[in-house]
């Protein structure tokens, strides 16, 4: 995997892309093997006090002794499959993180969905550094500062890479928006630090 560039996308401050961090067959190949053998699961989570199913299906992977939630919900804690933990190892070395957990989303078409948010849990500590690695169908990413509202969008291509570091979840919300007409999943795993 390669280091993601600079910031080819005039991307706000905190976010860095590359558009081919994985080969396009090691994309095609590792998204086939997550969606046939990770248990996904569809929790529910609180919303202005209200239950709500997620509109997407995830899996929670993570070290020994780590908890992770959010929204009301606490996420349950699967061991690392042996192709995400060397992945998790080069990451680690190259971006010197000491990623200890990863949180995957399948987005079964383009119903499915993340609304605004700020990945700024208090367990993640005050400058997480998150690498978002999308496989499968393109889909649309975007990004709003909290407080002049300014947008950036980004097309998030298989096999790329997404680095979200420094001030981004201080200053900024991001979200991947429903694509009615999109038929195709997409599998996003984000890699992170849990205090």
């Amino acid at each position: 995997m390669q280091q993601p560039n600079a910031n080819p996308n005039h991307l706000p401050e905190g976010f860095s892309y590359q558009a081919k961090a994985l080969s396009a067959q090691k994309s095609l190949d590792l998204f086939y093997y997550l969606q046939q053998h990770l248990n996904w699961q569809q929790p529910s989570i609180k919303v202005y006090g209200k239950s709500h199913v997620i509109p997407r299906l995830q899996c929670f992977i993570a070290d020994p002794n780590v908890n992770y939630g959010y929204s009301g919900s606490q996420l349950i804690v699967e061991p690392w499959p042996a192709v995400l933990d060397a992945m998790r190892k080069r990451l680690t070395a190259q971006l010197q993180i000491p990623f200890n957990a990863l949180l995957v989303n399948l987005y079964r078409d383009g119903q499915d969905c993340m609304g605004w948010h700020s990945d700024d849990e208090k367990e993640l500590g005050q400058q997480p550094t998150i690498a978002s690695i999308s496989l499968g169908a393109e889909r649309k990413f975007k990004i709003k500062h909290k407080h002049t509202n300014e947008q950036h969008d980004l097309i998030l291509q298989s096999g790329s890479c997404l680095i979200m570091n420094g001030h981004s979840q201080r200053d900024y919300q991001h979200c991947l928006p429903k694509q009615q007409r999109l038929k195709h999943p997409r599998i996003n795993l984000t890699f992170r630090s849990i205090r």
